[in-house]
């Protein structure tokens, strides 16, 4: 038969672990500086909400690929330079 779970003392300041492991609050900090596996499909999102913002209106394809991928990296290298 299975025990009870207690909760865990935390090493450092004795505390009891209640909130989230520390493990999981790593990773969820660590993603805010990590490039995404998909920048393409980042971009592409970004140009179809500029062309949205237009009013559908084709034609401008290629520049609102290109103002999109300038966002996003610049985002993206904002970022890893912080």
């Amino acid at each position: 038969m299975a025990r009870a779970k207690t909760p865990r003392t935390n090493p450092i300041n004795g505390s009891k672990q209640t909130s989230v492991p520390t493990e999981i609050q790593f990773t969820a900090d660590v993603k805010k500086h990590v490039v995404p596996i998909n920048l393409e499909d980042e971009i592409r999102r970004r140009a179809y909400e500029l062309y949205e913002q237009r009013g559908c209106q084709s034609g401008h394809e290629h520049e609102d690929w290109l103002i999109a991928e300038r966002e996003i990296l610049s985002r993206y290298s904002e970022q890893q330079s912080a």
